[in-house]
């Protein structure tokens, strides 16, 4: 089997995946550097049975897996997964339809609509672009007088990621919260992420503690998967009362 290793710079978890694949019998690798590939919409020009996605940038991923997949060669994930899972609002709304517990969210378009959303959904709440990772560009908002200043910041700043005001409700979690990993319909790991910061993302200095794999997040987490969900899903989930509520970053 002949598979593309579609990739940007080569991280950590990237060698990991590298290694796993050479020590395989019968896999021929094939690296695709999305800085160098350009690509011919008109024909496939890999000879190459899957691609398994690895790239830093979400629309070069996107682009990519798209164009692969229109030219029938399988991808990890589809791009129909990774679309969703690369919008806020689109997983909102998937995991609003398969009727999986998730923090309350408004959707706003202009400055003045964005705050009465917020004075409706009650401070503190949470403010965050569509598209983005790494915990990067979200506030927790406090009160109003807070909320008409980063308001005020997002329409001077005017790009896209400020264009679109995502508005969830805060839930205290208490310093942690669950990230599980499901493959197709299986979860095969979860981990805890705690952090002295109400944001506890890794990257923005939280820390792992041992497994938090049980049923009840194994669960959850595979219901809240978009559909097709084929490919590697890696959902955030965190504890209010006693249940578990899918959250996103």
């Amino acid at each position: 089997m002949k598979v593309g290793f579609l990739h940007s710079i080569i991280r950590k978890e990237e060698k990991l995946l590298l290694q796993e694949f050479r020590r395989r019998d019968g896999v021929e690798l094939i690296k695709i550097d999305d800085r160098q590939q350009f690509f011919d919409l008109h024909q496939n020009a890999f000879d190459i049975d899957v691609v398994v996605e690895r790239c830093v940038n979400h629309s070069r991923a996107l682009h990519a897996m798209k164009i692969f997949s229109d030219h029938g060669v399988p991808t990890v994930n589809a791009p129909e997964v990774a679309e969703v899972c690369g919008s806020k609002f689109l997983t909102t709304q998937a995991l609003i339809k398969a009727g999986v517990a998730t923090p309350r969210c408004f959707l706003a378009f202009t400055p003045e609509s964005a705050l009465e959303a917020m004075d409706e959904l009650g401070y503190p709440c949470v403010i965050k672009p569509t598209t983005g990772s790494w915990g990067r560009l979200i506030s927790k908002v406090n009160d109003r007088d807070a909320a008409e200043a980063i308001l005020e910041h997002k329409q001077i700043l005017g790009s896209y990621h400020h264009s679109i005001f995502y508005i969830q409700e805060y839930v205290e979690k208490k310093g942690k919260d669950i990230r599980s990993f499901v493959v197709g319909d299986e979860c095969i790991a979860a981990i805890y992420r705690h952090a002295d910061h109400w944001i506890t993302n890794t990257a923005r200095g939280g820390v792992r503690p041992p497994t938090a794999r049980s049923p009840g997040n194994c669960k959850t987490s595979r219901c809240g998967r978009p559909k097709p969900a084929a490919g590697e899903l890696s959902p955030p989930m965190f504890l209010r009362r006693t249940r578990a509520i899918l959250s996103m970053r």
